[in-house]
């Protein structure tokens, strides 16, 4: 196998992995904020009985250290808006909105990343527009906000994505995690005092919620983190991200199975969410009808 090919099933299982976050974070009944915390303070307690972690800590420069904390606080609030549009919306929605990350990343990679601007990476990404739009108008107007900052998400994980593909390579992976988680609940503990609140600002899980926050901590945050990580040595941020928007496949089906969020939903934004995919799946085609067996993210990326 490849290091294309490999680095494409890498990211497709962070995928089906990730499809399950929005699920845990609807049911965890803390709210976003303390959600958020809750999750990055884990893995970082993990991540820090690591001693292979220790030693990557110990052989970064200043300068690496700086900006993968600079990185974490991108991710800490990517997924701090996450997580508050599936509590303004539901968990179908959030993960829809992600799919304007291809948008965002056409735009901002080939800046950050220092490459070549390729006007067909924006014109896919373009194509899920249509989609987003559809999905819109099949919310009910309370929902409206969530997708606001859905969006906001998805143009947040677009920057930190492309950051990671130019820094990547010049630490070791659960190093970067460490680093990066451990910035963002800094940050969000410093934060947390200006934003609106009631009650204790990182409430002590229950039982339940403990439980689910392992799981999203461990299973859903830390295995695919470093994992994703690792594939992008091999993938664009733009190629990681058109398979990023596979996960609405898995999420809104766990949704309607475990949530039943299709009662909250109309046929417009089924219809939207099948458009999204087709902008993902038709490249996939053509670059395989033009290319025979190259692998996945080649064809999508357009540049490996």
């Amino acid at each position: 196998m490849t290091p294309h090919a490999k680095a494409f099933w890498q990211i497709h299982a962070c995928v089906v992995l990730w499809g399950f976050t929005a699920i845990l974070g609807k049911l965890i009944s803390l709210p976003a904020l303390a959600l958020v915390w809750w999750r990055m303070a884990l893995v970082v307690a993990v991540l820090l009985a690591v001693p292979r972690v220790w030693r990557g800590l110990r052989a970064l420069p200043r300068r690496l250290l700086g900006i993968y904390a600079g990185i974490g606080v991108l991710v800490s609030l990517h997924w701090l808006t996450f997580y508050g549009a599936i509590k303004l919306a539901n968990a179908s929605v959030a993960v829809t909105c992600i799919a304007l990350g291809p948008v965002f990343l056409a735009l901002v990679e080939p800046w950050i990343a220092r490459r070549r601007f390729d006007a067909r990476e924006l014109l896919l990404g373009i194509a899920v527009v249509p989609g987003v739009a559809l999905v819109v108008g099949g919310v009910p107007a309370g929902m409206r906000l969530g997708i606001a900052v859905g969006t906001l998400s998805a143009l947040l994980v677009a920057v930190f994505g492309s950051l990671n593909k130019r820094f990547v390579e010049r630490a070791d992976p659960l190093t970067v995690t460490c680093i990066e988680l451990g910035a963002g609940t800094v940050f969000l503990t410093l934060l947390a005092p200006f934003l609106p609140h009631s009650g204790a600002l990182f409430p002590i899980p229950g039982p339940r919620d403990a439980l689910l926050l392992g799981l999203l901590a461990t299973g859903c945050t830390l295995l695919p983190f470093a994992l994703s990580l690792v594939a992008l040595r091999h993938l664009s941020a733009f190629a990681a991200q058109l398979a990023v928007n596979l996960e609405p496949v898995y999420a809104i089906g766990l949704a309607i199975v475990l949530l039943g969020e299709q009662r909250e939903l109309t046929g417009w934004f089924y219809t939207g969410v099948a458009i999204i995919l087709l902008a993902v799946f038709v490249p996939v085609w053509w670059a395989r009808r033009n290319r025979g067996a190259a692998p996945v993210p080649e064809g999508i990326a357009g540049e490996h």
